[in-house]
């Protein structure tokens, strides 16, 4: 299904190309026009979305594995919020979001992202019972509203061109359209994945409880840390080139958790390419149904993923 999304988002846009054309052009006989609208304009895009959503989907399930909470997500936790703040303090000192420094824009975010983990894991934790899940939630639902609160005055202080990028941003515009913005999230992929998927047994543990965890030999505070700080970087480097999407680290374990069951060395992947799909299905939805005013793809998402939310607090009570 990943790949039929992502062959249907190949021929979709602005400027159409039929699947042959596509399929010509990557075996290098297709026309000029269609190698720069698929190398220089439509591929960097593309890949962009299926690597956020990768690292979204996973990161809400790292998110509801430690927690052991469904309604955990990226974006209710926080940290999106944080990502947000990095942003903000990134274009307030670089005016341009293209070429070279672009590249320190995930860096920035994941920097936001860790300065609101960090909060929540102070605010989160008790002397005698260590980090409590359930207070991650809470206090993840009040950092997010100041952080936005803070981003929203710093954003008002920018220029016209650089408040309209922000807002965008903010909206779910995936703005990362060229090759250097796929060159800036890939290490954060590559380098998060294999620690994340290595940790499957610990996740499956966190399951069973804190206590029953530590009773197995497993180190509950450290891992769970570990693992946070993993889902804060796969999420803020995320949503830092593909805008702020809500919901779809919420959604996707969800939907994943549906198909394979709970165990996370099943869970994990699936979820990835789950968020991959939505990702790159909003997208292509956003900017090609509704041309010639296109649709953010965290509007897209959240049309889905805000009455998914209410349906879960309905159905948890």
């Amino acid at each position: 299904m990943s790949v039929a999304v992502v062959m249907i988002s190949l021929n979709t846009g602005s400027i159409r190309l039929s699947p042959l054309e596509v399929w010509q052009t990557f075996l290098g006989q297709g026309s000029p026009d269609s190698q720069l609208v698929l190398f220089e304009y439509r591929l960097p895009r593309i890949l962009i979305t299926m690597l956020a959503g990768l690292g979204l989907g996973v990161s809400g399930a790292i998110l509801q594995g430690i927690t052991r909470n469904g309604l955990a997500d990226p974006g209710i936790l926080g940290l999106h919020a944080g990502a947000a703040f990095g942003l903000i303090v990134f274009v307030s000192f670089f005016h341009s979001m293209k070429g070279m420094p672009s590249m320190l824009i995930p860096i920035f975010a994941f920097a936001g992202g860790i300065l609101t983990a960090i909060l929540i894991v102070m605010l989160a934790f008790d002397r005698q019972k260590g980090i409590i899940p359930i207070r991650l939630i809470l206090v993840g639902i009040a950092i997010a509203a100041g952080f936005g609160a803070v981003t929203l005055f710093l954003s008002l202080r920018l220029d016209e061109a650089t408040y309209s990028f922000t807002s965008r941003w903010l909206l779910g515009n995936v703005w990362g359209r060229d090759w250097v913005h796929v060159y800036a999230l890939v290490p954060w992929i590559v380098v998060f994945f294999p620690y994340v998927f290595s940790k499957w047994k610990v996740l499956n543990a966190f399951s069973l409880g804190d206590e029953v965890t530590s009773g197995m030999g497993v180190a509950v505070n450290r891992e769970r840390l570990m693992l946070l700080m993993s889902a804060v970087a796969l999420s803020c480097a995320s949503v830092a080139m593909a805008g702020g999407i809500g919901f779809l680290g919420l959604v996707a374990p969800h939907l994943a958790r549906r198909l394979v069951g709970p165990m996370h060395q099943y869970l994990l992947p699936t979820a990835g390419l789950i968020g991959l799909v939505i990702l790159v299905a909003a997208d292509t939805i956003g900017r090609s149904i509704f041309q010639p005013n296109a649709i953010p793809a965290g509007v897209v998402v959240a049309a889905v993923g805000a009455p998914y939310f209410l349906y879960l607090l309905v159905r948890s009570k």
